[in-house]
């Protein structure tokens, strides 16, 4: 395998390759500090009304908000991030029993993004990417490196979920669906996608990754307590800003259509930073691929007396989402009625 991976060789560069360096309209710039308090911020440990108010808020004017007090141990977060680290800092030998460009490999990792050998400039960052339940079916085939990954991130997978199911009813119920509502088939797949961004020459001219909305359900990520995420916001990129032990919850491009535009998904990319590495551990919620897609009532059982989008599958919609290469706004006008 030739080891495109930047973890195994961009402790030898002092400058940034030509092959990353992105075309004055696209380059991030400066990277200021996200201010302190701008994003909005969700107390799981207070009044249940409270949190449906403000979950409900934050998906219409944000398309995204942070999590804190959500029952996940500080100590399991810290060792999470840890046991990714010793992987992406794994010898390149060992990293390459990994490596693969095949999208339907049951653990991938990869760098840039799958279109890797098709892309005009790369991204700073590498991924690991694999399923977690039903844990028993997904654990062979997860990394045997570190000793400690199977356990650890078994660990994370299991409060991981937890909290989704809290998330995905505490949405049901803000917007009057029946509580469970965005369970079963519309949230069958947990998939991890763990990002790693190392130090890098000069984060003006680079991107860690390129901006997106998330195609499923909902994202649920920790960030770490490291700055790189930013958010789209009125026209202009803004930094999330990271924050002890909380979760950044997005909302998907299924949430905007099933919600009938009551919430919205979010366009976010990732910087880089010029002293520290960087890692970010997405859970990607996702509906099965045969999973049929449509604005819902209040009711949460029958088609909204006024439907924005045509209804369809799930595998329809990514088959959508690729061709028009993530451009949300391209997609949803596909879908519009």
């Amino acid at each position: 395998m030739e080891n495109k991976l930047v973890s195994s060789w961009c402790k030898n560069v002092q400058t940034l390759p030509e092959s990353y360096i992105f075309p004055p309209d696209e380059r991030p710039g400066e990277i200021a500090v996200p201010l302190s308090g701008s994003s909005p911020i969700i107390d799981f440990n207070t009044d249940h009304a409270l949190i449906l108010q403000q979950v409900n808020k934050a998906g219409q004017d944000f398309g995204y908000f942070q999590v804190i007090n959500h029952g996940i141990s500080e100590t399991l977060l810290e060792e999470t991030v840890s046991v990714f680290k010793e992987f992406f800092n794994m010898p390149a030998e060992e990293q390459a029993n990994y490596y693969s460009v095949d999208p339907n490999s049951k653990c991938r990792l990869y760098t840039s993004t799958y279109n890797y050998s098709n892309e005009d400039t790369h991204y700073w960052r590498d991924n690991l990417t694999h399923n977690c339940h039903p844990l028993e079916d997904n654990l062979p085939f997860w990394p045997e490196k570190p000793a400690n990954y199977r356990e650890v991130v078994s660990a994370y997978s299991v409060e991981t979920k937890k909290l989704i199911t809290k998330i995905s009813d505490v949405i049901s119920e803000g917007l009057g669906f029946e509580k469970g509502y965005l369970g079963g088939e519309l949230s069958k797949v947990q998939l991890l996608s763990v990002n790693y961004y190392p130090p890098c020459p000069d984060p003006n001219l680079a991107l860690g990754m390129h901006s997106h909305c998330d195609p499923n359900l909902f994202t649920v990520l920790y960030q770490g307590n490291v700055y790189g995420l930013q958010i789209l916001k009125d026209g202009k990129w803004t930094g999330v800003e990271p924050l002890p032990n909380a979760f950044v919850v997005f909302i998907g491009c299924q949430l905007q259509i099933i919600s009938n535009d009551k919430l919205k998904s979010v366009t976010h990319r990732a910087v880089t930073n010029p002293k520290e590495a960087r890692v970010s551990v997405g859970t990607f919620v996702i509906p099965s691929s045969d999973c049929h897609i449509e604005p819902v009532s209040d009711l949460g059982k029958t088609s909204t007396k006024n439907p924005l989008y045509k209804a369809y599958q799930y595998k329809e919609f990514l088959h959508t989402y690729a061709t028009k290469h993530g451009d949300f706004e391209a997609v949803l006008q596909f879908y519009k009625l």
